[in-house]
């Protein structure tokens, strides 16, 4: 029997795929319209998040995963789970506070741009991560279901038909709704995103307040390491669910300070 994407695992791939690209846009018009914070931050988290992330870490995971320490790592799901949480923390918070010194340092008057900054972070690893996942997933989907992903398969390694029977089997066997859990993981992460940029603001802008960039660097590495740790080991929803409490955590420890700052 030929395997097909339903119809309803089509809509909510679309619906994910929409929210992907709708949270940088809703964040950068919801925060400048409510706080007045300036244009630039947005678009340099934007670029940090690339940079820093997409870029520069990835970079850094293709030469140590592919050599012999990497094989251990990846042999481990421990081990991946902190190098990775560790990497993810070190880097994204590296560039926030890099951001902040070099080409914000004249925005650093006004602390409704660290939220706006956090958007442009938080936003584009959404639009990456699920926007254009989604977009490859319904592409896909699209293919599988005018029968040609058979004429793909027959052209790849044995390796690469591997994956894409995998991908293939993950599209039409996986619960529709599944697909819609990355919408909720996004909107937890986008807030971790922002809580962690107004660490790393005040972080920079009061020198008695330093400690607050390698806290950063922990709760990041805490949040992705343990996301890391528990996958495959609780229902996806319960794993969000951890997930959404860790961001409430982050957002409330954020907010304190945030107070404390602007009190002064």
């Amino acid at each position: 029997m030929t395997q097909t994407v339903s119809s309803l695992t089509l809509i909510c791939l679309t619906v994910s795929c929409l929210w992907g690209f709708a949270i940088p846009a809703y964040l950068y018009v919801n925060i400048k319209r409510k706080t007045n914070a300036d244009t630039l931050p947005f678009f340099v988290g934007c670029a940090v998040m690339f940079l820093f992330a997409f870029v520069l870490e990835s970079g850094v995971h293709t030469i140590v995963l592919g050599s012999g320490i990497g094989q251990k790592i990846q042999g481990s799901t421990l081990l991946y789970a902190l190098y990775g949480g560790l990497m993810a923390g070190l880097f994204e918070e590296t560039g926030r506070f890099a951001a902040f010194k070099t080409v914000l340092s004249k925005k650093m008057d006004k602390d409704a741009n660290a939220l706006m900054y956090g958007g442009g972070h938080g936003g584009l690893e959404a639009m990456m991560i699920l926007g254009f996942s989604m977009l490859n997933n319904l592409v896909m989907a699209m293919m599988i279901n005018n029968g040609r992903i058979s004429e793909m398969t027959a052209s790849l390694s044995p390796a690469g038909a591997a994956e894409m029977n995998a991908a293939v089997a993950a599209l039409t066997q996986t619960p529709s709704y599944m697909f819609l859990i990355g919408i909720l993981e996004r909107v937890f992460a986008v807030v971790i995103q922002i809580s962690l940029s107004v660490l790393v603001w005040f972080a920079v802008k009061n020198k008695n307040r330093r400690y607050l960039f390698p806290a950063a660097v922990a709760v990041h590495f805490a949040v992705d390491a343990l996301t890391v740790l528990l996958s495959g080991r609780m229902p996806a929803l319960a794993l969000e669910a951890v997930v959404g409490l860790l961001a409430v955590a982050a957002a409330l420890f954020a907010r304190k300070i945030w107070k404390e700052e602007t009190a002064a």
